[in-house]
């Protein structure tokens, strides 16, 4: 009798034990709504939620945002939610209505992604986290979310909660005008970048500003002067041009053949550019143009490069009719308002395709400039400039630019480097004869190909 009565107490305390474990694990479950509840200091889920979309590139300066308004609060709180995978494919407010019923809602440690705020320097941001903290006396409860294309989130958020939906419109009210007047972005080197799951889902690649001297681009004479002068030039004399009536809004076409050196233009003139906001857009990534174009409104000055524009805008005879992108660049370049110091550079190698009405209406484009083949000034100035660390004669870098008429800077370029390859190949200092060879073989019948890749604009026939 006492062996069967001890087990029965035995079993007994397992079952009370058992029981106590699934009571913590309701609580537990409850911890979202009654942390809300208590917070508020109204039941949660009567309150209604206020959505604030993020746009992704913009998520990193959100999360600075927050964490300086709840740190306004010296009682702040940041917390996680548990729940697995139904945290995000549900939203805040169905989260607390399904806590009524099957508590799933723990509290946990927030969820983080690091992100880049610089070319060489990123930030540990909030990408799921609960903020509480009281903004003009009032509590707020802010559920912060970055984007997670593979959940079907396409654009980052904040869901916030308030004791009533005025306290909710202040805050938003005062995140906004911070957003307006803030961003890692202002000043950068950017490009935009296609993701897996679309231009939404896309992010945003920081650059080092790049450092070009003047006398790395060579070009005729004047030639430089009057691209810098219309994209720099300009936004350095912006109050003086506003004071007198006329618009900061400007693009610029640089068209020539491959490896006359539009981008090494480019380049410069964002070296000339320091603290501009400077957007760049190539291949996939043109079809975000509308997007750049608000970014460059928001973040101005601002310089928005599109190379390779004739991708997009070729006229529309030589097509199957209206080309979606062509009307996406022309509506962003005529959108921005007269006074947006806002350059667009367009680049592109063939200029006979692009759509008239981008290349020759004022206000889209206002100043085209071909980048002509070097002359022989100029290839002798390129050869010395690629060169400038190579014991070459006058003489024969002089022969050498005279025997390779219609080639580009790129062409020079690779001149001097199979000169350099070939001397270390042979295990012998570099000299005038591997420059000479080198001419030999890039000019040669047989090397028509080679000259084509490097952008040389002969026809395949050496130059006499």
């Amino acid at each position: 009798m006492d062996e069967i009565l001890g087990k029965f107490v035995d079993n007994f305390a397992r079952l009370v034990e058992l029981a106590q474990s699934g009571r913590h694990r309701v609580q537990a479950g409850n911890q979202l709504l009654t942390t809300l509840t208590e917070h508020l200091g109204v039941p949660a889920e009567s309150v209604s939620v206020v959505v604030e979309e993020i746009p992704p590139h913009r998520f990193v300066d959100a999360d600075i945002l927050m964490a300086d308004l709840a740190g306004e609060d010296p009682g702040f709180r940041l917390a996680g939610i548990g729940g697995g995978d139904q945290r995000h494919h549900q939203s805040l407010s169905d989260m607390l209505q399904q806590s009524l019923m099957y508590p799933h809602f723990p509290l946990a440690q927030p969820d983080y992604t690091n992100l880049a705020v610089g070319p060489d320097e990123q930030r540990q941001a909030v990408a799921l986290g609960l903020w509480l903290f009281s903004h003009e006396g009032s509590p707020i409860g802010v559920l912060q979310r970055d984007a997670i294309p593979r959940y079907g989130r396409q654009v980052a958020s904040l869901e916030v909660l308030a004791g009533s939906t005025d306290n909710a419109a202040r805050f938003l009210s005062e995140f906004r005008r911070r957003m307006q007047h803030r961003s890692v972005l202002k000043g950068q080197v950017i490009s935009l970048v296609m993701g897996e799951y679309g231009p939404s889902a896309a992010g945003i690649t920081f650059h080092a500003r790049p450092t070009l001297a003047g006398d790395a681009v060579v070009f005729p004479a004047g030639l430089l002067t009057k691209v810098t002068d219309h994209v720099v030039g300009i936004a350095e004399h912006r109050e003086s041009i506003k004071r007198h009536g006329q618009h900061l809004k400007r693009g610029i076409l640089l068209y020539g053949k491959p490896g006359t050196g539009k981008t090494h233009t480019v380049r410069y003139l964002l070296g000339r550019s320091d603290g501009v906001t400077a957007i760049l857009l190539s291949g996939g990534s043109l079809a975000r143009i509308s997007e750049a174009a608000a970014m460059a409104r928001a973040l101005q000055p601002s310089i928005v490069v599109l190379e390779d524009c004739d991708l997009i805008a070729e006229d529309r005879s030589f097509g199957h009719g209206p080309q979606p992108l062509l009307f996406e660049v022309l509506d962003a370049m005529d959108g921005l308002a007269s006074d947006a110091d806002v350059a667009f550079i367009l680049t592109t190698n063939r200029v006979d395709m692009l759509e008239r009405a981008l290349a020759q209406r004022p206000g889209r484009v206002d100043l085209a400039v071909e980048i002509p083949l070097p002359a022989l000034p100029e290839r002798v100035s390129l050869i010395k400039l690629y060169a400038r660390d190579v014991p070459f004669s006058p003489d024969a870098v002089e022969a050498a630019a005279a025997r390779t008429e219609g080639t580009t800077a790129s062409f020079a370029r690779e001149l001097v480097r199979r000169a350099v390859v070939a001397a270390a190949l042979e295990g012998v200092s570099v000299a005038d004869r591997h420059l000479g060879v080198a001419v030999e073989d890039l000019m040669a019948d047989g090397a028509a190909l080679n000259r084509s890749l490097l952008g040389s604009g002969t026809d395949g026939v050496p130059s006499k």
